[in-house]
Formats: C-alpha cells, sequence, structure tokens
C-alpha cells in the first residue's frame, strides 16, 4: 500500500501557539494516560438528580455562570442581512419554544423534525426541542418529498417546523399519510393565509412564555435522530442519547481546538450529523460564538466571511477544499485572514495534496478526522499540538480505543503488525455512541462482534498510532490477488495538476478478477483528450506501479456525491455496471 510512512509528502510539523492561545491538548500521551468519560461528565453542570440536558450544557449552563451577555451566535442572511444572538438570547427563544411545544402537548419522547436550511429558527427549534425533552431529527433542506416522507414516517414524526414554501412544495401533497404528524409550524410564512392544518412558528412562540423548566432529562434518554443512507434500502434512523453532550463537549475541546473566545464556523449544514454536532452542540457547550451562513459555497464569499467575523476555528468539507484548490490561491491573497488558527475537514478522507495545498494557501494546514453518524462525534483526529502526516485520519481522541481487526469465524482478531489492513474498530462505550437504529435491533446488534463496534471501514495503522483510510469494506478492490484502497489510487490522481477529483472504482474483470477503473473531474483550463487521458494512465503507474494503478480512466464533467460531499463510488460502480443504483436520496444533482 502507498499510504503510511512511504507517502511522498513530508510530516507537517505541529502548529505553534497562535495569537496567544496555546491548544487545548498540548500533550497527547499525558492527557490519554489521565482521561476519564466520568470526569468529562463531571466537567459539565448536569441537571438536579443526575440529569443531563444537551440544551442545558449548550445554553442555560452559560447563562447561569453569567456569560449570558457573551454572543453566542451570528447569523448571516444570503442577502445581506446580519444578526447577533447572545447566551441570554438564546435561552429566551429556546425556553419561549420549548413552551409552544409544550402548549400543543409535544411530550417527552416525542419527535420533532426540521426541515429548512441555515436560518436562526432552525438552531432555536433544535435546542428548544431538547430542552422539552422531545427528540429533535433534522432533515436536509434540499431533499425531495420522497426521502422526506419516509424518515418523518420511520422517525413517527409528531411536530415538523419548516418554511411555507418548503412545506408547499415538499410535504403537504401526502401530510395526510403520516396520521401521527398533528403539528406543522411554519417559518418565513403569511400568517393571513396559513394552508390548512399548519400554525405561525412566530405566532406560536409570542404567545409562549419565555421562562421554561427544563424537562428532568436523563443521560440515556433519547436526544437526536439522525438518518443515514444505506447502499440499499431505506435509510436507518441512528439514535443518540442526551449523554451525547459529554462526547460534543471533549472532542469540539480537544480536536477541533475550540476556546470559548473563539469564533466557530462549521460550514456543515445542520440537516447532517456534522451540523447538528459541531454546527451547534460542540462550540456552545464549549462558550464560543458560532458563525452561521445562510447562503451556500462560494469562494469570494467564503474568504469574506473569514475574514470579516475573524473566524479563528474553521470546518469544512473535502468537497468545498477541493473547490477551492480548483480556483487556486490567488483569490485568497485578496483577504486579511491571519486570525485563523485552526481548520479541519470532515465528510470522507482529506487527500494528502489537500493538506498540504492548504499549508500553502492559508500557512496552516487541514487536520483531517474521521468518524460516524453512528459514532456521534470525533473519534480519531489530527490535533493542533500534534505533528500531521497527510492522509492520515491522525489518533484516537483520549477514551476512545480504536484498533484494525480481522474478522473470524469466532468473533475478530485484532492486527498488531503496523500497516496491515483491516476493519476499522472501536471499543463501545463512548458518551456519544449511538445506542440504536430505531426499529431495527436486530441491525443494531450486528454491529457489535467479539467486544468490539466494527465500522465497516477498512484501515491501517502505522508504528506511531497513526490511522489511515483504505475505503469502505465493499470499496476495496481485488484484483490479480492484490488489495486496492480506491483512495489511495484517488489520492495519487489528485497530484497530477489537471485533476479536480476522482473517484475509483473495481470493474469485473475475467482475468485479474477486478480492475482499477477512475473516473476523474478537470479543473478549469483542462479539456478531455486521448492524450490527458494516457498521461494520467502513466503518472499514476509511475506513483503507484502497474498492480495498483488505474487500467482505465473516463473523464465526467462532475462526479456524484452525497449533499455532505462524499464521493458516491457505489453509484459509479452502479451505472458502469448496469446495477440497480439502490438509496438516491442523498445525491445531489450530477452529470453523468
Amino acid at each position: 500500500m502507498r499510504q503510511g510512512p512511504d507517502m511522498p509528502w513530508d510530516s507537517i510539523h505541529k502548529q505553534e501557539a497562535h495569537t496567544g492561545t496555546a491548544p487545548n491538548l498540548r500533550d497527547y500521551a499525558t492527557v490519554c494516560a489521565g482521561f476519564s468519560w466520568e470526569a468529562a461528565r463531571r466537567a459539565l453542570d448536569g441537571l438536579p438528580d443526575g440529569g443531563l440536558n444537551i440544551a442545558h450544557e449548550a445554553i442555560d449552563r452559560h447563562v447561569a455562570h453569567g456569560r449570558g451577555a457573551h454572543p453566542a451566535l451570528r447569523w448571516l442572511g444570503k442577502a445581506g442581512a446580519r444578526h447577533d444572538f447572545t447566551y441570554a438570547d438564546l435561552k429566551r427563544l429556546t425556553d419561549r419554544f420549548a413552551n409552544a411545544l409544550r402548549t400543543l402537548g409535544v411530550a417527552k419522547g416525542d419527535r420533532v423534525f426540521g426541515l429548512m436550511g441555515r436560518l436562526p429558527e432552525l438552531y432555536i427549534a433544535a435546542l428548544g426541542t431538547l430542552k422539552n425533552g422531545s427528540v429533535f431529527s433534522p432533515l436536509f433542506s434540499a431533499f425531495g418529498p420522497e426521502p422526506i416522507r419516509s424518515r418523518m414516517e420511520l422517525g413517527d414524526a409528531k411536530a415538523l417546523v419548516t418554511t411555507e414554501a418548503l412545506y408547499r412544495k415538499k410535504v403537504m401533497a401526502w401530510r395526510h399519510e403520516l396520521p401521527k404528524l398533528t403539528h406543522v409550524l411554519l417559518v418565513e410564512c403569511n400568517e393571513a393565509a396559513l394552508p390548512e392544518g399548519t400554525l405561525s412558528l412566530a405566532q406560536a412562540m409570542a404567545a409562549a412564555s419565555e421562562t421554561f423548566a427544563i424537562e428532568p432529562t436523563r443521560p440515556d434518554d433519547m436526544a437526536l435522530l439522525h438518518f443515514t443512507s444505506g447502499t440499499t434500502g431505506r435509510p436507518k434512523g441512528a439514535v443518540h442519547v442526551h449523554e451525547a453532550v459529554v462526547g460534543h463537549a471533549v472532542t469540539g475541546r480537544l480536536a477541533l481546538d475550540i476556546h470559548p473566545e473563539d469564533r466557530v464556523w462549521c460550514t456543515a449544514d445542520p440537516g447532517w450529523v456534522t451540523g447538528m454536532s459541531y454546527g451547534i452542540i460542540a462550540p456552545l457547550t464549549n462558550g464560543a460564538t458560532l458563525i452561521v451562513d445562510e447562503a451556500e459555497f462560494d469562494a469570494e464569499r467564503w474568504y469574506g466571511t473569514l475574514q470579516n467575523e475573524l473566524v479563528t476555528v474553521w470546518y469544512t468539507a473535502p468537497t468545498a477544499i477541493r473547490m477551492m484548490m480548483k480556483i487556486g490561491t490567488e483569490i485568497i491573497r485578496k483577504y486579511d485572514l491571519s486570525r485563523l488558527r485552526f481548520l479541519a475537514s470532515v465528510g470522507e478522507p482529506l487527500n494528502p495534496e489537500a493538506v498540504v495545498w492548504s499549508q500553502q494557501a492559508f500557512g496552516r494546514p487541514f487536520h483531517d478526522n474521521w468518524w460516524q453518524t453512528e459514532t456521534g462525534g470525533i473519534m480519531i483526529a489530527n490535533f493542533a499540538s500534534m505533528d500531521i502526516k497527510p492522509g492520515s485520519m491522525g489518533r484516537p481522541i483520549p477514551g476512545i480505543e480504536a484498533a484494525i481487526v480481522e474478522r473470524k469465524p469466532e468473533g475478530v482478531a485484532v492486527v498488531e503488525k503496523p500497516m496491515a489492513m483491516g476493519e476499522l474498530a472501536l471499543k463501545p462505550g463512548w458518551p456519544s455512541m449511538f445506542r440504536g437504529y430505531l426499529h431495527e435491533d436486530e441491525r443494531y446488534k450486528k454491529c457489535f462482534v467479539g467486544g468490539w463496534y466494527l465500522t465497516g471501514d477498512l484501515a491501517m495503522r502505522d508504528a506511531d498510532g497513526y490511522f489511515w483510510f483504505v475505503g469502505r469494506a465493499d470499496d476495496v478492490i481485488k484484483s490479480s490477488g492484490h488489495l486496492i484502497g480506491p483512495f489511495e489510487v484517488e489520492s495519487a490522481l489528485m497530484e497530477h495538476p489537471a485533476v479536480a477529483e476522482a473517484g475509483v472504482i473495481g470493474k469485473p474483470d475475467p482475468m485479474a478478477g477486478e480492475i482499477v477503473k477512475a473516473f476523474v473531474a478537470l479543473k478549469g483550463g483542462y479539456a478531455p483528450s486521448e492524450d490527458l487521458r494516457k498521461e494520467l494512465l502513466g503518472h499514476a503507474r509511475k506513483r503507484l506501479g502497474p498492480a495498483v494503478a488505474p487500467k482505465e480512466i473516463d473523464f465526467r464533467a462532475n462526479l456524484p456525491k452525497t449533499r455532505s460531499g462524499k464521493i458516491m463510488r457505489r453509484l459509479l460502480k452502479a451505472r458502469e455496471l448496469g446495477l440497480p443504483e439502490g438509496d438516491l436520496s442523498t445525491l445531489e444533482s450530477d452529470e453523468r
């Protein structure tokens, strides 16, 4: 395998203290040796009699400790509006929302779904729902009617908070099919002519008290329901509990290096788990200020936001980073980004070239990290105080035991040899771990074998304890006896100056079993040609060797990706082989 110590990139040395801010995690070994989740839990306030509530730790705790006037959220509207909310403001507004739910009869454990873009009301609804002891489930606003309906049906939705436009376009036609959906609260609505069976959220909150006694939730009470798509069939509803806030607080502080005076911009939409865990909960729990931009990606706007909002911690996705790489570094020189202290990436593995590029472009590298919807929070990370090996996921969060394992008939065996490929596994017991798939107990039980949670990701661990992503277990290519991870081939192709993105699959072959086939999207200024195809094939053979390099390359204007930015290799393979395409509910528009 090409990943690991024989990578062509030099390690990027740990960051020095920036603007006088020392990393929260200064010595990895020392913190790991002294860490316990019990102590992390005690660092939060909690509720009486051992209770715990995410919203209390994210908002009310700070107000009680005299930080009510500290800015909690700055919202940037796509048309230029700007609104600031202090922690005291958020407390009053989320109290009103919780009271509005209680007045409607929405009780502890009831499911409240949120369907809208990055509007302030979405953040208020999420946290107010948790105060009420109800369960919040976010939906991505770009979903079509069917993915919305199926998730609300599976999740036993009782209430929905959405905009009038989204309700009329995506919900109204089938609402009668969900008899449990008793309340629809609308924002950005015409209060004089509301659709039948709906309420104005503004009116409901205006009539509600701004003082609310938080429902006495327990650590293991259900709090969040995040849906994740499988390769086939219906989406899975991953259940998370209020104890998850312990993990959010710790990982925000250690993996993202969030300090109370930071301005944190997580570009992920709250319709996805990243946008909830690190776009809302982790920064607020650590007392920082959220920057929320309603608009979609635009390089000029993003760089302007980083500059004008004095962003210090920036958490974004590899897709956005690759788009910025495609545009180039000249644009960056127009902006003062000197306040940026920590850059992080999540969503899919970050190609090593992107890490090196960010060091050149921003003077600071992107720190990749790894986690899943099921883990609820970051499990493996590149920390501010550690050297980065470009292409590596980093090392486990303190309190997390990770290993490379091999499945056996009797269970699993831990693979000790450095850089041996196996399945990434975690010892259960961390606070943000999912507690089930809703209504699918057997499916949940199959995730745990021999005392380990098996992630379904293949990876390697080097002699220094850094983990290296290979691919999903069902993505790995078996060619002439070689096991080939698609990520290493994609990363090698991206080293070529013409390549913006690459997706790699295994294509059946009568002689080799499978051959490596690559799909490539080009940067601006490059056009598909037979000469370029041959050049890329030669480049890959030189970098990877003939056994690993692709035998075929096709050009694509865009590669199919989920709306959270992951390249859908399974869809590339299905289209190449004429197979069923499976669940496409998370697919963004693409060109074939």
